[in-house]
């Protein structure tokens, strides 16, 4: 019986990357999770692999219409939520000007706003069943450099909002933020900046540390029994600067 049996996850962002990667790291201990993401085909072969207990919903959380639409359905199925993972993000890194107006909006719009609107829409199911929300930045939450402005600042946000509600939440609902540095995930392929793409494309490539590897960390942070919480987590492939 693994660490997880009974309780639900639910993970945004789950049709690629560490959310994928969670999906599968909770399924296999125990837990019954739901599927989030706007790539319905990929979050039902997701569910189809992990079997009975997993459940793709088509969801995009810059809409918060369909994050409403889920947490019902979430209700209805499992019974309710024990642990939220707001995985959605999006990296368009760039030189800040005008011509990266859509992918700044953007961004915040995914990786902030969609962060919150997920977390406001699930809370009464996680207060309900003394839950876990676990929050995804970045080491770009700690430190900033040229053409990453924006999303430094989304991940800035994302860290000063969860040490808030770390603070109004506990001991009912644990807060855990993940700050991942370079990840090899698709995350670079969205970058709009060509040469900027290229760049970070070849960085990635290079990089060791997986999605199974941040996914274990997490698996970790909720399985620790109530009495501890595990507030933060910064971690980055050896050798990173």
């Amino acid at each position: 019986m693994g660490t997880g049996e009974g309780r639900v996850a639910v993970i945004t962002g789950a049709s690629s990357g560490i959310g994928v990667a969670t999906a599968r790291a909770l399924a296999a201990d125990g837990y019954r999770v739901a599927l989030l993401a706007r790539r319905s085909d990929r979050i039902q072969a997701l569910a189809d692999e992990l079997g009975d207990g997993a459940i793709a919903i088509e969801a995009d959380v810059t809409d918060r219409g369909t994050i409403v639409a889920a947490a019902e359905r979430v209700k209805a199925e499992f019974g309710g939520t024990d642990v939220l993972v707001n995985n959605a993000g999006i990296m368009l890194l760039g030189p800040f000007s005008s011509d990266q107006q859509d992918d700044y909006r953007q961004m915040i719009e995914v990786n902030l706003i969609g962060a919150i609107t997920a977390t406001e829409v699930f809370l009464d199911q996680l207060r309900d069943g003394g839950g876990d929300l676990v929050n995804i930045s970045s080491v770009a939450g700690r430190t900033a450099r040229p053409g990453n402005g924006v999303y430094a600042a989304t991940k800035w946000g994302m860290n000063g909002w969860s040490e808030s509600l770390r603070q109004e939440l506990q001991p009912g609902v644990r807060v855990t933020v993940i700050e991942p540095g370079a990840v090899a995930t698709e995350l670079p392929s969205h970058i709009t900046h060509e040469q900027t793409r290229q760049g970070a494309e070849a960085l990635y490539g290079q990089v060791t540390v997986t999605a199974e590897d941040i996914a274990e960390v997490i698996a970790f942070a909720v399985n620790r029994p109530r009495h501890l919480t595990i507030n933060e987590i910064l971690l980055r492939p050896a050798g990173q600067a």
